[in-house]
């Protein structure tokens, strides 16, 4: 298992390096660049040229990345260029709001889709399992920016519980000091969360009950109750839990569009307001921080994965 463990880890590593070259020299190659974004449409040639060489733009870009790379190793992700301010300490000040708000919407969609899913499924074909399943489809479908758009119509406006701004303040307990505030985005997050997992427990319970052990089961006389919960319901967790995981960036994506909508302070909406900018340090600060907490998800996954199933645990250790 140690073994199993390690070279995911070493994967994890090689994940990220990828996608930090990858990003570094997509955003190098914008037509542009930082340039244009920081100093304007109005800048003239010999401003950007002046910018360019103070930044190092006019380096050849594998000499960029690897100075970059090396100041990523001694833990310094450069500056903002719009708010003169370290992207560590701007990523020091948004991630904890922006985990609150995914870490709660993904929660409460856990508790909501896994059992959701059981009942779907040994339900099938009855009407609870069509019209659920018939909504569930339809949320699926809505995008997010569309789903938050209804909640503050209905909620903020024809009928006017929330309010349609999220809370603002510097800390977390500044946000939690205003919880009407966030109920709006955390429903955003939760509705998305739901639907997606709900789907994948129905599909795995629906698999498991066809299985010979539950069978066997049966014809022993075993309560249908016990057999559910007892056998069906840890097998059907398997697949579940890993695609909680390998959903990190999903549940990233949809963070970025619900503070947007909803002016909510974190990780996403500075990514927004970096992109309008082209504020390339923050903007590789915050793909960096999406891709080790990516790989973070999946190295959970599979330790969760190896924790609940015995089979997992034995190629493990024979790997």
């Amino acid at each position: 298992m140690t073994r199993f463990l390690a070279r995911r880890l070493l994967l994890a590593l090689i994940v990220v390096f990828l996608v930090t070259v990858v990003t570094f020299v997509i955003l190098h190659l914008l037509p542009g660049g930082p340039a244009r974004g920081v100093l304007g449409v109005k800048a003239t040639q010999a401003q950007i040229d002046a910018f360019n060489q103070s930044q190092g733009f006019d380096q050849p870009i594998p000499v960029q990345y690897w100075d970059y790379l090396l100041r990523l190793l001694h833990g310094d992700l450069g500056a903002s260029y719009t708010q003169n301010t370290d992207v560590s300490t701007l990523l020091a000040e948004r991630l904890p709001k922006t985990l609150v708000l995914t870490a709660t919407s993904t929660i409460l969609g856990i508790i909501v889709a896994l059992p959701l899913g059981v009942w779907q499924a040994t339900r099938r074909g009855r009407a609870f399992d069509v019209v659920t399943t018939g909504l569930a489809f339809v949320l699926y479908a809505t995008p997010v920016f569309f789903l938050s758009l209804v909640l503050i119509i209905l909620f903020a406006q024809v009928l006017p519980i929330f309010p349609a701004q999220a809370a603002q303040g510097d800390t977390v307990a500044a946000l939690l000091s205003q919880p009407a505030s966030l109920v709006l985005p955390v429903l955003a997050g939760t509705g998305v969360t739901a639907v997606a997992y709900s789907r994948y427990m129905r599909s795995s319970t629906v698999d498991n009950l066809a299985e010979d052990y539950v069978r066997t089961a049966r014809a022993k006389g075993t309560p249908e109750r016990t057999i559910l919960w007892r056998h069906v319901w840890p097998n059907s967790l398997t697949s579940v839990v890993s695609m909680i995981g390998y959903s990190v960036p999903v549940v990233f994506s949809g963070s970025l569009v619900v503070e947007t909508m909803f002016n909510y302070p974190g990780v996403g909406l500075l990514f927004w307001s970096a992109a309008r900018d082209a504020d390339f340090p923050v903007l590789l600060g915050v793909v960096l921080v999406i891709a080790v907490t990516t790989v973070l998800g999946s190295l959970l996954a599979d330790v969760v994965q190896l924790l609940i199933d015995p089979r997992v645990r034995v190629s493990g250790a024979k790997s």
